[in-house]
């Protein structure tokens, strides 16, 4: 009897939620037509070309139909895990992406604080919009300016070390391959820090003020405010966008890879996407790139969900 009585219930709560589905649905029409473009160009741009994964198990060959093209299993994966190249490939996609998550995540929560502290509204704009013009100046503009920043000829940073006594004669920094992870970090900080900080200043715009008003009131000190008050207020936020960074934490581009790089410190500038770019599309193995753009896809799912389970389970946050 009481099996019966929950499997009624059951049904009940289902034809309740279809309802309540199809209720919203009629109600916020519209909102759904118009979403209804970015999903259209998600699908073709983003799942659409998954279809071409089927080269990875291929020997493709252009001109050539769909049927009549050789099948070789996994034979790209294993030429791929057994090239030398590869594993140093994937140290510096690594390397580089840890240092820039751990400084281009952290430095735009940091600046984001301290620019909610200006209390001069003028200021704090006028900082606000110079730190994230960067962001929209192309790596080719930044490329020219870091390497003319540390040029031995007329190089601002060798200049100021050398007339500081730090150096006794300019250093070549760009054909120094153990300079380059650290020159491409704080290039991408310099170009991204003030646009990732505004994610972080909405965050804080939504904190109630009446809490920093009543934290005054008790004595709480500027350091304790933010500690207690703006860090706490943000901390989903921060969260949500670390589990979204650790996700594409090897999917780092190769833009400033490319265009700050020179074949003095190519052990130590080439990253995967470079890797596919260099030894497949550039040699015309297109199933050799293909796989290898496979294994970016799979470990990125990997470490999203990674991360996604680590932060729900013990920090009760997560995007999905």
């Amino acid at each position: 009897m009481k099996t019966e009585k929950m499997k009624t219930h059951s049904k009940l709560n289902g034809l309740s939620q279809k309802k309540s589905f199809w209720t919203v649905f009629k109600q916020q029409k519209y909102l759904y037509l118009m979403s209804l473009p970015f999903v259209a160009w998600v699908f073709v741009f983003n799942y659409l070309p998954l279809g071409g994964w089927v080269m990875a198990f291929q020997n493709y060959r252009p001109g050539l139909g769909f049927f009549e093209q050789e099948w070789v299993g996994f034979q790209q994966f294993i030429e791929l895990f057994q090239d030398d190249r590869f594993y140093l490939v994937l140290r510096n996609t690594i390397v580089m992406s840890l240092m820039g998550l751990t400084v281009g995540f952290t430095v735009p929560i940091f600046f984001a604080v301290l620019l909610n502290e200006i209390r001069v509204k003028t200021f704090k704009r006028t900082v606000q919009t110079v730190s994230y013009l960067p962001h929209f100046v192309s790596w080719v503009i930044v490329a020219g300016i870091v390497t003319k920043m540390l040029s031995v000829d007329g190089g601002v940073v060798n200049d100021l070390l050398v007339a500081a006594g730090l150096l006794d004669q300019p250093v070549q920094f760009m054909t120094k391959g153990e300079y380059f992870w650290v020159i491409v970090t704080l290039a991408d900080l310099w170009k991204e820090m003030g646009w990732n900080s505004i994610i972080f200043l909405a965050a804080i715009a939504g904190i109630d003020p009446q809490l920093y008003e009543a934290a005054k009131v008790d004595g709480a000190s500027r350091f304790r405010q933010i500690w207690h008050i703006t860090l706490t207020g943000i901390r989903p936020t921060i969260l949500v966008v670390l589990i979204l960074s650790i996700g594409n934490l090897i999917t780092i581009g190769f833009e400033k890879q490319f265009l700050l790089g020179n074949p003095t410190v190519v052990n130590f500038s080439e990253v995967l996407e470079l890797y596919a770019l260099n030894y497949g599309i550039g040699l015309g193995r297109f199933s050799y790139g293909t796989a290898i753009g496979i294994f970016n896809s799979l470990v990125s799912i990997m470490l999203l969900f990674l991360a996604n389970g680590i932060f729900k389970r013990f920090a009760n946050q997560s995007v999905m």
